[in-house]
């Protein structure tokens, strides 16, 4: 079963076991995804003498860690306004901090753990080809810098390009790369990996399992997009897809028309944006929404992305650059987003529950601190970390069906017609307004 391009890069994983019959622990992680492994391996570095199992339904880094677009980017998730609602100004610059702090945090620990991901911290550019577009960028400027014409093309030669914001808070991985490490590191560092072991409930003190059961004092729920797949979390998180292409390499000849010498991430300006990274072997990996969600919050998306959505992505390349490359692999996956696009980590200390998701396809970064943050709060410590605003449980469920489905599908045509009007007229559209008030996110 073929997860992504950047899995096939690395070609065959380690084999690892199934969990069969009863294991005692005293932490239970239920995904070997980014945050599952982040904790387990922050908590047996902050206390060896903690048995941590992590289960995994498929195989580490099956899910978006082994499919995203490679930012580790040290931005907040979903409005700065709403992080002030729960955390006060205060909360939502500290919160701010830390996952800035974090891209240094990501570039420190795989070093120390010997992780050869194509970690470069470069910083990121979010770019635009038109005046409304760059209208947009300067309302949401913030601490970012706002690079002219001239600027943004010492950088990279955007067809048609006007300007950009640039942040330094963002560093360029292979994703894959970066989840197998992990598992690696989590390993040697004593914890116990089991794949192929879907959890069939979690309950306070045990995961059962098709054969086995793991009963623990800790039982932490990393499991993002496909928490929708435990009972009765249907509506927590929904699975929100994204698409992926890689081009075939480029010729240096490319390159030097290119620029982006300096492999800084890059988002467009669009409502309805595509992201882009240049990869270390001379590629551009691109992507966007595809069909955004599945009806009942599904999650299987281990089929390739349907032919008009390649096309469609392909020719944001085409629009971005002015080039017809070839695709070498297109792929998809889920991504998990609250009903607020706020993520959240947190514990229930008399259950034993612990739990850490909803990063809106921004968890590269966030993962990692999420994984600090549920190892401070398992171990009873009160630290900076514990008293962010994003300590605690999510804000609220999605609606129920049909209302969830019409309301995502709603969000994303209504950012597509704002594209199209807004290419037409030169003007801001309404249509993104009412998007972002449907979507809970803003605009």
């Amino acid at each position: 079963m073929t997860v992504s391009f950047w899995m096939e890069q690395l070609g065959a994983a380690p084999e690892r076991p199934s969990l069969e019959g009863r294991v005692e622990a005293d932490v239970c992680v239920v995904g070997a995804g980014y945050t599952g492994l982040w904790t387990a391996l922050e908590l047996r570095r902050a206390d060896p003498s903690l048995e941590v199992v992590v289960v995994e339904k498929e195989t580490t880094g099956f899910g978006a860690s082994g499919r995203n677009g490679g930012w580790v980017l040290g931005a907040l998730v979903g409005s700065r306004a709403g992080w002030i609602a729960r955390g006060g100004e205060a909360g939502a610059l500290a919160q701010q901090r830390a996952i800035e702090q974090t891209v240094d945090e990501v570039g420190r620990a795989v070093a120390e753990e010997g992780i050869d991901c194509d970690f470069v911290k470069a910083g990121t550019l979010t770019v635009a080809q038109s005046g409304v577009e760059l209208d947009r960028l300067r309302a949401q400027q913030g601490e970012s810098l706002l690079l002219d014409a001239a600027e943004l093309a010492r950088r990279v030669r955007v067809r048609g390009g006007v300007g950009a914001l640039y942040s330094p808070h963002c560093a360029r991985v292979q994703p894959a790369k970066l989840v197998r490490g992990l598992a690696t590191a989590a390993e040697r560092a004593g914890a116990t990996i089991y794949e192929r072991t879907p959890a069939l409930a979690l309950e306070p003190g045990s995961v059962r399992t098709p054969a086995g059961e793991v009963r623990a004092r800790w039982i932490v729920r990393a499991t993002e997009a496909y928490t929708a797949d435990l009972p009765g979390l249907r509506r927590l998180l929904a699975p929100v897809t994204s698409a992926m292409i890689a081009t075939e390499p480029l010729p240096d000849s490319v390159w030097v028309d290119l620029g982006w010498a300096g492999c800084e991430t890059m988002l467009d300006g669009r409502n309805l944006y595509t992201y882009l990274q240049r990869t270390a072997d001379g590629r551009i990996a691109l992507g966007g929404r595809g069909v955004p969600y599945v009806f009942g919050s599904g999650t299987a998306r281990e089929d390739s992305p349907a032919p008009h959505i390649v096309d469609w992505l392909r020719g944001r390349v085409r629009d971005l650059f002015g080039l017809d490359a070839g695709v070498a692999a297109a792929w998809q996956g889920v991504l998990g987003v609250s009903r607020t696009w706020r993520p959240a980590v947190g514990v229930d200390r008399a259950r034993g529950i612990a739990w850490a998701g909803g990063y809106a396809g921004d968890g590269v970064a966030a993962s990692n601190l999420a994984g600090r943050t549920l190892r401070d709060l398992i171990l009873g410590r009160e630290t900076e970390l514990t008293a962010l605003p994003w300590v605690g449980p999510l804000d609220r469920s999605w609606e129920p069906e049909p209302f969830r489905y019409v309301g995502i599908h709603a969000v994303h045509k209504l950012l597509g017609a704002a594209d199209r009007r807004e290419a037409k007229t030169g003007r801001p559209s309404a249509f993104a307004h009412v998007a972002g008030t449907i979507s809970g996110r803003g605009h």
